[in-house]
């Protein structure tokens, strides 16, 4: 049996009548950078992350790159980011002309861990980057907390966690920092049909700032007020993911029913360990990442029966040759290093079928046993 990461085949079966029947209006009219769909869909977009505005931009990345910049972060300032995630989230405070400060995770949420943070402040500090992981919200009232105590700017990376939910506040991810920042890459629970990310926040100066930010510094047709950059969704995505917004919450359940199915049909074993949802949160389950001893193994088996898995992340930032200059070392971040060793991420997607959990299921704990 062949059973992919991922399926965008059958999710595309459900939005083409209605994308195709979008894109057509829009190639008639013609007006594909800055349209009124992109418009539009940052209305719903907002309105969705319960926040006041909006601002469509090319990839996550940039969200994050440009949403330090409109804070006033760059040289000589510190970020402190979790060890262990994409290294996009380090790389936008380095192109910032920040300088990314690491911090351990926890091992249960694979999230930052908050009582790790106030160690890493120093006088330079200007930010917090939460990163949502996996689709698990982090515990945000005691970093608001931090962050106000220590005048702090708090930047939510909330690149795998569209629709997550923090029951304490009663909020969506991205609408509790000063700014919340999506990728809306094809993998992702909300995903375009390539690159495209997005801004929200409830700060009008913020947005004011950024919509010129990310449209070459133009305050009116060929006046430039600022250097800016060239970074705007399409609006040829912004049609595909209006699309598909219609359908997020829907999917979101399925993966969470997926999820759970897993769970029961693995948890007891004691060579794994199956992700847990924290009390406070509503996990939206973008990876389902086991930990499980002698994982190689586990996964060249696996591969072998048909059964596609991947490794997130398999090396945590401080270790990346990229951040060398920063004179991290192995047995810094212990955490991080030790589920780094363990963790593969299972086929998770809105379509799976019950008898492919159940055979992957399977698979693994005729292995393990």
């Amino acid at each position: 049996m062949q059973i992919p990461f991922v399926d965008l085949g059958s999710q595309y079966k459900q939005v083409k009548l209605q994308v195709f029947r979008h894109l057509d209006r829009l190639c008639k009219r013609g007006n594909f950078i800055l349209g009124e769909e992109l418009d539009r869909f940052e209305q719903e977009f907002a309105e969705y992350c319960q926040v006041r505005y909006a601002i469509g931009l090319a990839s996550g990345t940039d969200a994050l790159f440009l949403g330090l910049l409109s804070l006033g972060i760059g040289k000589d300032d510190e970020v402190i980011v979790p060890v262990f995630t994409f290294i996009a989230t380090a790389l936008a405070v380095s192109h910032a002309g920040a300088k990314p400060v690491f911090v351990d995770i926890d091992e249960h949420t694979y999230n930052i861990d908050i009582d790790k943070i106030k160690r890493a402040i120093t006088r330079r500090t200007r930010a917090i980057i939460p990163v949502h992981l996996f689709g698990q919200p982090v515990d945000m009232q005691p970093i608001i907390k931090i962050a106000d105590r220590y005048g702090l700017r708090v930047i939510e990376d909330a690149a795998q966690a569209h629709g997550a939910e923090y029951k304490p506040m009663l909020r969506r991810v991205g609408s509790m920092g000063d700014i919340g920042c999506f990728s809306f890459y094809p993998t992702k629970n909300l995903g375009c049909f390539g690159d495209g990310g997005m801004i929200v926040t409830n700060n009008k100066k913020i947005y004011r700032h950024l919509r010129i930010l990310r449209d070459s510094g133009r305050v009116s047709r060929y006046i430039h007020g600022i250097k800016g950059y060239n970074s705007r969704l399409d609006t040829l995505q912004a049609v595909i993911l209006r699309s598909k917004l219609r359908y997020l919450d829907r999917w979101n359940k399925m993966r969470r029913r997926n999820a759970g199915l897993y769970t029961d049909l693995l948890k007891g074993n004691r060579n794994l360990i199956c992700p847990q949802e924290a009390s406070y949160a509503r996990h939206v389950y973008h990876i389902y990442a086991l930990q499980i001893k002698k994982r190689d193994r586990v996964v060249s088996y696996l591969k072998r029966e048909g059964i596609n898995v991947f490794i997130h992340y398999p090396l945590p930032l401080h270790l990346q040759r990229a951040y060398k200059d920063l004179g991290y070392k192995r047995g810094d971040f212990s955490v991080a290093e030790r589920v780094a060793h363990r963790i593969v991420s299972l086929p998770m997607h809105p379509f799976l079928k019950r008898y492919e959990i159940q055979y992957i299921a399977n698979k693994i704990l005729q292995l393990l046993n």
